[in-house]
């Protein structure tokens, strides 16, 4: 069959969609990059917010219904009723199905309808499947699925179950793997990267100081750690993180400056314990860059409570700040929770934030203009003849030249920045 295959979400999704790109290649479907040319759809969803959730509504139901239609991933595990309300589907399954897609697709194509809803806690496809890498340059890795939370507003949960986590042995295999095909770029990507092995008797920082020991040159994006589960391992954290292959990046969610939220929330922290962290990794790594997440308007949040908030990012100014909009979502206990804060509020503090984070932002990286250092392009920037590389503190760095950068590593001096990315000029040629 002729098969497009469109995922949403977090890089764990698009990880997830780049296996099913490979499992049906492998016995002889042909992918395809456009809808319109598709026999069967088969769409990778996400459902981790609100708007999120009607984005993916929306999109199903743009799908003709003459073309089948297959609808994996999150949103049927976290709201099937209004999957079957809403949208027409040949199939349906959760997420991480790996080689199990092949199945499905073979009854979808016999006209059965499809459902697989597996409990998310028993999915984890096995590692050595194949995989069509959507960006060359880049290797997603999942080193687990799940996570040990239980925060209050999340549904994740429902979908992705608890923490099961690959060996040390297969991750290292997957890197060497995707490396010697080419990538130079590895996202090690988990929905909390912090707690990997704990179900396994091993650590975060045991894996990368084995990804590190890989030959090659590479570099590594280590992906979002809460906060608790960081502190238990936080030195030997912070001495890994100083290896040259690691990016000098860390993805720290703070959700809410006040304490009595975050019990609400169910996070397991402190504002003080995050605020020990980032200094713990800045004390080592100066440069480092922070991004950090927020909720505006969990119920219970005052004026007050905002107010903390604000000062904690002005306090501990990060580089990014992903901003979110409380939206009750199905099965949680944050949906059936009292003193919701009104739409227009919540609104109101989000812009309150945003506008905030951006001047911390801007601030942030106007302190490297000047600086010269190597940048590895990992894409093609938005306007052609554009290139987009990142530097050792993972920035974003802007450089412009209408030969093929993508993969390169070469040498640029930073000469402007804005709020988002940094502008360069290269001074060296390629050399890698």
């Amino acid at each position: 069959m002729r098969i497009f295959i469109k995922s949403f979400g977090c890089s764990a999704n698009l990880a997830d969609g780049e296996v099913l790109a490979g499992c049906l290649a492998r016995v002889g479907h042909i992918l395809v990059n456009d809808s319109a040319e598709a026999d069967l759809v088969i769409c990778n969803t996400c459902a981790v917010k609100g708007p999120t959730e009607n984005r993916m509504i929306s999109y199903l139901r743009m799908v003709p219904r003459y073309k089948k239609l297959i609808v994996v991933g999150c949103l049927p595990l976290i709201n099937f009723e209004r999957l079957c309300r809403e949208v027409h589907f040949d199939g349906v399954a959760g997420p991480a199905l790996g080689d199990k897609i092949v199945e499905i697709v073979e009854r979808v194509s016999r006209g059965e309808k499809v459902v697989e809803l597996e409990n998310g806690d028993k999915t984890k496809p096995r590692i050595t499947l194949p995989r069509i890498r959507v960006n060359p340059v880049i290797g997603i890795v999942p080193i687990s699925y799940g996570c040990l939370g239980s925060c209050a507003y999340c549904c994740v949960v429902f979908a992705r179950g608890r923490l099961r986590s690959y060996s040390i042995e297969e991750i290292v295999w997957r890197v060497k793997e995707d490396t010697s095909s080419g990538a130079k770029e590895i996202w090690i990507t988990s929905q909390d990267a912090a707690c990997y092995g704990r179900d396994i008797g091993v650590n975060l920082v045991e894996l990368l100081e084995a990804i590190c020991k890989i030959d090659g040159y590479f570099k590594v994006r280590v992906g979002m750690m809460n906060p608790n589960f960081a502190m238990d391992i936080l030195e030997d954290l912070v001495k890994v993180f100083s290896h040259e292959k690691i990016f000098k990046f860390i993805h720290l969610p703070l959700q809410s400056g006040d304490d009595q939220i975050l019990k609400a929330m169910r996070r397991f922290y402190s504002v003080t314990d995050f605020r020990n962290v980032v200094e713990t990794f800045r004390r080592e790594l100066p440069e480092i860059t922070l991004a950090t997440d927020i909720i505006c308007g969990f119920p219970g949040e005052t004026d007050e409570s905002f107010e903390k908030t604000l000062a904690i990012i002005k306090e501990v100014e990060p580089d990014i700040v992903n901003i979110s909009k409380f939206f009750p979502r199905p099965r949680t206990t944050a949906a059936s929770m009292k003193d919701h804060v009104p739409a227009s509020v919540i609104k109101a503090r989000s812009v309150k934030l945003a506008n905030l984070a951006k001047e911390i932002a801007l601030k942030r990286n106007k302190k490297w203009i000047g600086w010269v250092g190597e940048v590895l392009i990992d894409e093609a920037g938005s306007v052609r003849g554009s290139w987009v590389g990142r530097n050792f503190a993972y920035k974003p760095v802007v450089v412009k030249n209408n030969s093929n950068l993508l993969g390169k590593v070469l040498d640029v001096s930073v000469v402007n920045a804005t709020c988002a990315y940094l502008e360069a000029e290269v001074v060296d040629a390629p050399y890698v």
